[in-house]
């Protein structure tokens, strides 16, 4: 399955692929179960740390946690995590939580990769921690396939991107029910304990672990729903939570229906709209740029879009190489989630292959680890994300949303289409409450122009995440940690450390406009490139106001 969602480097290394393949949970305190009710399990065990063997700056462990949280006797599964101590040990505060996105994104790698890119205040004062979520990457996951090169050869006959034409549509949708049926028969249980609420378990236990009273969490896209089931799962636990980049949990899990889905997770959460508009974003900014900071403009906003759809009905009609419609479109998705270097990068692209070349797209030199394949991501987004579970559906929800939002449309209908043949559900799912009082308030952060994870699903998460506070970063991309703010990194830092919360309403930009000659760079208080989509003041000032929390924290409200 095709899902968009993992944390991408600033400018560092790629945003996450949309073929992207994407620990113990301890009750709050000994004997006290958490507000679903789950019963209290042993206390976690202290984490045994030794230098990682590919990544000897940083720490690696492995821990134990039960399979099902409600059996604690029973099966036990691992959890490989990575630490990196924090520079100022005298300073310390505790540990810092990080869980990139996905579903299906492993922890360990992306934070090792990501390290630098963390603000440095935060990597003074915390412990810097990840972990590969149950089903993924190092820890026990859910493996389809006896070797990469197995998997390579049920990939290879696969449409890339999206299927077009009936023939592709039934090599698609037939790849996908075999997928399903491969990862069920070589681990059946674990596919039915690999959902949010599992994992966000899993995390207390961690929490623990590294011996924190309390969690300090910073969740990125997908992350940000594992960050609102565990703040209403261990309300009391909550020191510190930054969600950047936010799906609407009640969404996600389509309001705990039991009716069946009527449209797909992408488009339930509005992607293909955000989609489509953060492309017309980078058409209309690319046509006001010269060629030389934007190959694929035409002159003017109007021109540079009317080429993009002639290139696009081009492709339909027939391939260039291996650049189908589908593939195509998928590239041109993932590329909207970094801005900087990406739609530069992006418009060389789409300029080669207007002039029939075949585009040069760089190859990373960290590429995915040989443990990764296909069947991760789908196995925990299906268990929990309700989807339309008639197969036939599926191309009249690809016209509705093409209808809506162009092409991108295609992709994300697509992208959870395997949902439908699943095997296997989650045994149990969090589906809310989400409005819990924490012990200390939610900060919410989302770009205005994001192409997966829309600005509105950050504006339900801060409704309904209780005394939450919005951060609105007025840009493009996916998720502000992908795209420069030393402003958004200054009230991170200020709130992880002090407690500080941003006053409501607060605003910043962006440090660098797509395809500018200059860099304007700013702290808090100060603006740069982005184009406005909603009102008022962008103020960043602190606000004064009522003082509370705990833990020394000071949150301003």
């Amino acid at each position: 399955m095709h899902i968009p969602g993992s944390m991408a480097g600033r400018g560092g290394f790629a945003a996450a692929a949309l073929a992207a393949v994407i620990c113990t949970t301890l009750p709050p305190g000994p004997g006290r179960a958490p507000a679903d009710g789950a019963p209290p399990s042993v206390p976690a065990a202290p984490l045994e740390w030794s230098p990682c063997p590919e990544a000897g700056t940083f720490d690696c462990a492995v821990a134990k946690v039960p399979l099902d949280h409600r059996n604690p006797g029973g099966r036990s599964i691992e959890l490989a995590l990575t630490r990196k101590r924090a520079t100022v040990p005298g300073s310390r505060i505790g540990s810092l939580f990080i869980n990139p996105g996905g579903p299906g994104v492993g922890g360990t790698d992306t934070v090792q990769q990501a390290y630098e890119l963390i603000p440095a205040e935060l990597r003074k004062r915390f412990d810097i921690v990840s972990w590969d979520p149950r089903g993924v990457g190092r820890s026990t996951a859910v493996r389809c396939f006896d070797s990469t090169e197995e998997a390579i050869e049920w990939a290879t006959p696969v449409p890339a991107g999206f299927p077009v034409g009936e023939e592709e549509r039934t090599t698609y949708v037939d790849a996908y029910a075999d997928l399903g049926r491969r990862c069920e028969k070589r681990d059946p249980e674990l596919l039915r304990h690999i959902s949010t609420a599992d994992t966000a378990r899993d995390l207390d236990r961690l929490r623990e672990a590294v011996g924190d009273e309390q969690m300090n969490f910073l969740g990125i896209s997908y992350g940000s729903v594992l960050g609102a089931t565990y703040a209403n799962l261990f309300p009391d636990k909550v020191r510190a939570m930054v969600l950047d980049g936010n799906i609407d949990p009640d969404a996600w899990v389509n309001g705990g229906s039991k009716s069946e889905a009527l449209l797909s997770t992408w488009l339930r959460i509005g992607s293909d709209v955000d989609a489509a508009a953060t492309l017309q974003q980078f058409l209309a900014l690319c046509g006001q740029a010269t060629t030389d900071r934007c190959a694929f403009s035409a002159g003017d906003p109007e021109a540079t879009r009317t080429k993009f759809t002639r290139l696009m009905q081009r492709l339909q009609q027939a391939p260039q190489d291996e650049w189908t419609y589908g593939a195509t479109v998928s590239a041109v998705h993932t590329m909207l989630y970094t801005v900087i270097p990406q739609w530069t990068d992006l418009a060389t692209v789409l300029q080669d292959l207007w002039q029939r070349r075949t585009p040069e797209v760089p190859t990373s030199t960290e590429g995915p680890s040989e443990y990764l394949g296909p069947g991760q991501t789908d196995a925990i987004l299906c268990s929990e994300s309700p989807n339309p579970p008639d197969v036939p559906r599926y191309p009249s929800l690809e016209q509705f949303s093409y209808d809506r939002a162009g092409d991108v449309g295609r992709l994300l209908t697509w992208a959870t289409e395997a949902c439908a043949t699943w095997p296997a559900r989650a045994a149990q799912p969090y589906t809310g409450p989400w409005n819990r009082a924490t012990a200390n308030p939610v900060l919410v952060v989302n770009t205005t122009y994001d192409p997966i994870t829309p600005y509105q699903q950050a504006e339900a998460m801060t409704r309904r995440l209780a005394g939450a506070r919005l951060l609105t970063l007025n840009g493009y991309g996916h998720a502000a940690f992908s795209n420069f703010s030393i402003c958004v990194d200054e009230h991170e830092s200020r709130y992880f450390v002090d407690g500080v919360l941003p006053p409501p309403g607060a605003t910043c930009f962006q440090d660098e406009a797509p395809f500018s000659t200059s860099s304007p760079r700013g702290g808090i208080g100060s603006g740069g490139g982005g184009i406005a989509r909603t009102g008022g003041s962008p103020t960043t000032r602190p606000a004064s106001g009522r003082q509370g929390g705990t833990d020394g924290m000071r949150f301003v409200e």
